[in-house]
């Protein structure tokens, strides 16, 4: 069934009211509640839905401008369920505004469900980024305040207005009182009407590639890799390789590899019905399959956000893995134990795609690695997009009940989901309840907790660790070099390390809370702590503080105690991310100095309830 978009009310101070136009009666609908201010674009209303499109009348004839926005129904159309439908902007065609650095020419503002139904803004974010499709640009968010909401200013020379909604859903009766917009005065400036008019297309900006590649398009290498900020794709943007090849491809060669890799990645992605980030993480992990991942993920982070550098970077760096044999009576578990760090369908495609175009004994038997391995996954039931998750979220729901909001049941819920994922690697358990009376002994949170901090000097570490409450003990390493007489001293490193891991074992031995300052850069050096801390029982959490190699630089100038250039190029080089998995949880660090991911947890996403 075909619906017509409601018309929106405009706000009693909205000075772009036309004669024929509907106005709010008051704002009651909006006091008291959460609302979203976003930004109201210049194009036409389009509906999109499985099977079709229409603009705001339902029998919308053909339009060249409407042409780009039905090739993206096709591609998206499958993602959306019979009944639903996404109401949005179709921005191609040039109206009264000139558009220069779009990121779509299509953006959703509401998803309707099969009741009829809007849904809550924050899950309209989330179903909408799964099929590819950007939002309209945040203005305010709160609760209703129209002194904030009418203090909004505008350029109105390349905006055209606003529209507030309340955070949560509703129901169609309600649009008339939970949405209301603010328009520029003498909105329409042109003498022709648009659809009177040569199409002229808005401008789009470097981030559009990538909603592109999320929506089901080609892929196009030069302009992801644009808007990546990369020249090529190595490490460095050079078009480099692994860093380890004596004779690493030309800038050419490399763009040709990446070229199809990329093509073979987005086919074989598409097999797998994957879209929105996951699509786009096994395309951008295809075209950067040569870079080095440790300079690689504070670099996507701050194009991409946290979330999905670190998706990107894990495909990049455990891909080749699956090109090696590896032992079959082994190979279940070890693929369950990849799943706390990459989709596996994702990553098999990421392995067979880089290695498109190769020829040689060696890719034929690394195809074959591959093929094999995606048999044993899929006979496993591992190449879903979360195949673990009917796990966790029987764990997460018997686990549920009185305290569960304080900090010692978190830790002790994600203690025992870590547990759980090791018993069910290696064939001890399957069932929720199996994993139940596995885990039972951790359920007290009675065991000793260890944050092992990791990153490259001057990345943050001690100061992201001076803000962790609840700790009971701190070994640093830098502190016993200095109570030594300098905290540049490496001459006896082997001894203020034998020191500092007595102190840790002593640390944990009186239980509580203790913080692992040190470099940590490689897993073998991760190892000796790690090992400490299984002697204690203890709770292990990675925090790897990832900085820009151009932001370290910056920070070891002004230190009072700088790291020498060539050692901190030297430990740039060796920076090895620990992966999800390798502790029982992994928090990942930003420039922000925040924790702006974390994999290994019980608790649920809002992106994972939505599933």
């Amino acid at each position: 069934m075909r619906t017509h978009y409601p018309r929106t009310p405009h706000l009693p101070w909205s000075p772009g009211v036309a004669s024929d136009d509907v106005r709010a009666a008051d704002l009651a609908g909006l006091r008291g509640r959460e609302v979203v201010v976003t930004e109201k674009l210049d194009g036409e209303n389009t509906t999109l839905y499985a099977d079709g499109l229409h603009a705001r009348s339902l029998d919308s004839a053909h339009h060249p401008s409407r042409t780009w926005v039905k090739a993206l129904q096709g591609r998206i159309g499958p993602g959306i369920p019979a009944g639903w439908r996404v109401c949005g902007e179709n921005v191609l065609a040039r109206h009264s505004l000139p558009y220069e650095d779009l990121e779509s020419w299509f953006y959703g503002f509401s998803v309707w469900d099969g009741a009829g139904r809007c849904l809550d803004w924050d899950r309209t974010v989330r179903f909408l980024r799964r099929l590819g499709v950007p939002v309209p640009p945040v203005l305010w968010r709160g609760t209703f305040d129209e002194r904030a909401v009418r203090a909004l200013r505008l350029d109105t020379s390349r905006q055209e207005g606003y529209v507030v909604r309340t955070a949560e859903g509703f129901g169609p009766a309600e649009f008339g009182a939970r949405v209301a917009k603010w328009v520029r005065p003498g909105h329409v400036q042109t003498g022709t009407h648009w659809m009177h008019a040569p199409v002229v297309p808005n401008g789009l900006g470097p981030g559009a590639a990538l909603w592109a590649v999320r929506s089901g398009a080609d892929p196009e290498v030069p302009a992801l890799l644009a808007a990546l900020g990369l020249e090529g794709p190595g490490p460095d943007g050079t078009g480099g390789g692994d860093g380890g090849a004596a004779d690493p491809p030309s800038a050419e060669a490399a763009l040709a590899v990446a070229d199809a890799a990329v093509a073979d990645a987005a086919a074989r992605l598409d097999v797998l019905g994957r879209t929105g980030d996951a699509r786009l993480a096994g395309v951008l992990a295809a075209l950067l399959h040569r870079g080095r991942r440790g300079p690689l993920l504070p670099r996507l982070a701050a194009r991409l956000g946290m979330p999905q550098a670190r998706r990107i970077g894990d495909l990049v760096g455990l891909h080749a893995g699956l090109h090696r044999p590896f032992p079959d009576e082994e190979r279940r578990g070890g693929l369950i134990r990849m799943t706390a760090a990459a989709d596996l369908g994702v990553l098999h495609a990421v392995a067979g795609a880089v290695l498109a175009g190769r020829t040689g004994d060696e890719a034929a038997d690394a195809r074959r690695e591959v093929e094999w391995s995606a048999l044993h996954a899929e006979g496993a039931g591992l190449l879903g997009a979360a195949p673990m998750e009917p796990l966790r979220a029987g764990l997460r729901e018997a686990l549920a009940g009185p305290g569960a909001g304080s900090a010692d049941s978190a830790e002790a819920a994600d203690r025992c989901w870590a547990q759980a994922r090791e018993m069910c690697a290696r064939g001890r358990i399957v069932t929720v309840e199996e994993a139940l009376a596995a885990t039972w002994r951790w359920r007290s949170g009675d065991f000793p907790r260890l944050v092992q901090l990791v990153g490259v000097s001057g990345s943050g570490k001690s100061t992201f660790a001076a803000g962790l409450p609840g700790v009971d003990a701190r070994v640093s390493l830098d502190d016993l070099r200095l109570a030594r007489g300098s905290r540049a001293d490496q001459s006896a490193n082997a001894e203020i390390l034998r020191e500092g891991l007595d102190r840790l074992d002593a640390a944990l031995a009186r239980g509580g809370s203790v913080v692992w300052d040190a470099t940590s850069l490689t897993r073998q050096q991760r190892s000796l702590v790690q090992a400490a801390a299984r002697r204690r029982d203890a709770l292990v959490t990675h925090a790897v503080v990832l900085t820009g190699e151009e932001e370290l630089a910056r920070r070891n100038s002004g230190r009072p105690h700088p790291v020498p250039p060539d050692v901190l190029a030297a430990q740039v080089r060796r920076f090895d991310p620990p992966y999800p998995g390798q502790a029982h949880r992994t928090w990942y660090v930003g420039a922000s100095g925040a924790v702006e991911d974390a994999a290994g947890t019980l608790a649920a996403t809002p992106d994972e309830e939505d599933r």
